[in-house]
């Protein structure tokens, strides 16, 4: 038995354990947007990156993809229950919680004038996926609609997310080397966005500010 276990490839216990951990983490962070669903992607991208298997980055796109997908069509299922109950859900509640009213006003605008497209590009957007799906919900998307524009916009997503991760892999010998610029170069892809509008947005109010004085 212990020649045995000496004799299992380490890259195939990493693989059994590693593809159900992205998959698990990534459809808990579209179902709850509190975990940093992209860091998953970019950190297992490096470790795919280091492995000898060829279909390694090839699986890992194909899982994060898949787990964004069918955490996204579960949350837009669960807030469509509560967008037809009289007294809501407290899924719909979380989902206002993570949209503020500029946003939501911004998202539903959008959504009028582009259809799809906002869709396809609120996953590549900081803090814009929530938003987007409230103002789906708010114009009674059916399911099937919401789910054609959410398959493109979640292989975009992984595609994104992976680069980051092969980018920063691809600078380092170490895996946890890679690991480590990915988790910096997600936090600056994630934060730099919103950074600048709050930046903006007290600059524009500094100039409104002394216009009325």
């Amino acid at each position: 038995m212990n020649h045995f276990i000496s004799h299992i490839p380490v890259e195939s216990t990493q693989q059994a354990v590693g593809y159900p951990s992205v998959f698990l983490l990534v459809m808990l962070g579209a179902l709850v947007p509190v975990v940093p669903t992209g860091t998953v992607v970019s950190s297992a991208a490096v470790v795919a990156l280091h492995q000898t298997a060829p279909l390694a980055l090839l699986y890992v796109f194909g899982v994060s993809a898949g787990a964004a997908f069918l955490g996204d069509l579960s949350l837009y299922w669960l807030g469509r229950r509560g967008v037809g109950s009289k007294n809501g859900s407290r899924w719909l509640a979380k989902l206002r919680e993570h949209a503020p009213p500029d946003r939501l006003e911004q998202a539903q605008a959008k959504l009028k004038d582009h259809g799809v497209m906002v869709l396809v590009l609120s996953r590549l957007v900081p803090a814009g996926r929530i938003p987007v799906m409230l103002a789906c919900l708010l114009a009674t998307w059916p399911i099937r609609r919401f789910a054609r524009g959410d398959i493109p916009a979640c292989l975009a997503w992984a595609a994104t997310y992976q680069l980051i991760g092969i980018l920063g892999g691809s600078l380092f010998a170490e895996p946890w080397q890679g690991v480590a610029a990915a988790v910096a170069l997600t936090v600056v892809v994630s934060v730099a966005p919103m950074l600048w509008r709050r930046v903006r947005r007290a600059g524009a109010e500094g100039v409104g500010n002394g216009q009325e004085s």
